[in-house]
């Protein structure tokens, strides 16, 4: 199987097959619940993890966040995880959830800095096994059938 990690940014697309964790990601991402509890994603393993890193400052994030949940919704019967995680402050985090119609799982992450992340939104998708199959940062229309169908594939290679 060849694993490809999609980097993007302003308007560019690459590939590379090469950069993409040949090992568990779960251990690098440092999450905590809306109570402020830590998320052990090692609980997920199994599953697909989408992570959908976004801010509530962020017009693109916001305008990605229903296409989000649309595919979830159209994916729920799958194994798949989504987390909706930005670094701001809990509180922040908590009134936007509870203002928001949206039905997320929202988180906070403990070490953007540490993920690389360089801009808003970027969504990881992370295969059962824990590695990280892809990351891109921009936003995406998530309910595209393309996009449904790249989830799904992740998702069947390993049922």
């Amino acid at each position: 199987m060849v694993v490809s990690v999609i980097l993007a940014g302003c308007n560019k697309k690459s590939e590379n097959s090469d950069t993409a964790s040949r090992e568990s990601i779960y251990d690098d991402i440092e999450l905590k619940d809306v109570n402020g509890m830590p998320i052990d994603l090692n609980q997920y393993e199994g599953k697909v993890i989408f992570i959908n890193f976004w801010a509530t400052w962020c017009k693109p994030c916001l305008a990605e966040m229903p296409s989000i949940e649309k595919a979830q919704s159209i994916l729920e019967e799958k194994n798949i995880i989504f987390l909706l995680a930005s670094n701001e402050e809990l509180t922040r985090i908590q009134n936007f959830k509870n203002k928001s119609s949206l039905k997320f799982n929202y988180v906070q992450v403990q070490n953007m800095e540490a993920l690389n992340i360089q801009a808003l939104p970027t969504t990881f998708i992370i295969d059962p096994k824990g590695e990280l199959i892809f990351s891109e940062a921009g936003y995406r229309n998530w309910e595209d059938p393309k996009n449904i169908e790249l989830i799904t594939k992740i998702m069947n290679n390993y049922e």
